[in-house]
């Protein structure tokens, strides 16, 4: 089994400065003459780390790393003002343009694989190569799997203190409910529904529970974020024309070579939409990690993941 490689600390870093007060993180690692990829988090809402540089071999990869509106270093913290699908796509290409970078390989998971492909579908000549795990391409039907009905069948003893803040008359549509509290004015209220909405989705990630990763979705700073933005962009139905946007379009990555790597046990980001990707998308090599979840950290997903990268460079 492939593990990630060893820590290295960025040698730039910068802020983007776009519309309205937003100001991105970015950093750059690994070799300042390799292959470039931009590593593209998820949630939204969840930032960047230090471990997100080791999928990539630094020898071969010029690594950028970027935090979205609203998450990580970027500032305002958890703001929702003109935070949409389409201004993160803008942002890339903003990036790309001010790295001058002609071309780059694009690497998502969960929400980054959604952002991933809809940069790849908006600037497919712009993209390299494509890699994305866990796949989400946020339609309803998955938004009410995890938030409405299906994986509380599986986490029943988690998806209890999920539903705990939320009166039962108003649990016949909980995203709109918790929309309202992580809104609210309230900072009380905000935190605890911020904190119950990050706690259930750090509860489902791996295969197997993992306390140190649910204690990390659970910190105050990150959950705020974490759940204001997932919620906001889910209530939005992910700023999308249609339901199934992504896949109408998946004509434009016929000529993108690329990997999903997918955990079978995703309660997150059910198996489903990977393999509906998988069909619109054939060019793409297709893996399946019989063994994990939802969670890029999980053995197996480490593992496939840094193959496929080490192939590519």
């Amino acid at each position: 089994m492939r593990i990630k490689y060893p820590s290295i600390e960025p040698y730039r870093t910068g802020f983007l400065e776009v519309d309205s007060g937003h100001s991105l993180y970015w950093e750059e690692s690994g070799n300042p003459k390799g292959l470039p990829v931009i590593f593209l988090h998820g949630g939204p809402g969840s930032g960047t780390d230090a471990g997100n540089r080791g999928y990539f071999n630094p020898k071969i990869y010029r690594i950028i790393l970027m935090d979205q509106r609203g998450s990580g270093k970027s500032s305002p913290h958890a703001s929702l003002l003109e935070n949409t699908t389409w201004h993160l796509v803008a942002d890339i290409e903003r990036l790309r343009t001010t790295l001058k970078i002609e071309k780059w390989v694009v690497f998502g998971g969960s929400w980054g694989s959604t952002l991933a492909l809809t940069y790849a579908e908006t600037h497919p000549e712009k993209v390299l190569h494509l890699i994305v795990r866990g796949i989400f391409l946020v339609r309803k039907k998955e938004i009410d799997w995890f938030y409405q009905f299906g994986a509380h069948h599986i986490l029943t003893d988690h998806w209890e203190k999920f539903i705990a803040p939320i009166p039962p008359e108003e649990r016949g549509s909980l995203v709109n409910a918790y929309y309202k509290r992580l809104t609210s004015q309230d900072r009380a209220v905000r935190r605890e529904a911020a904190h119950a909405w990050s706690a259930w989705e750090g509860a489902a990630l791996k295969l197997r529970f993992d306390p140190t990763l649910y204690d990390q979705f659970t910190q105050t700073d990150h959950a705020d974020a974490l759940a204001r933005i997932e919620c906001h962009y889910f209530i939005n139905k992910g700023f999308f024309q249609t339901d199934n946007w992504l896949l109408e379009h998946a004509e434009a990555l016929a000529q993108i070579p690329g990997c999903i790597v997918q955990g079978r046990y995703d309660m997150v980001c059910p198996f489903e939409s990977a393999w509906e990707l998988h069909k619109a998308w054939p060019k793409a090599q297709f893996i399946v990690v019989p063994d994990a979840g939802h969670s890029a950290s999980e053995p197996g997903i480490v593992d496939a993941l840094i193959r496929g990268l080490d192939a590519l460079g």
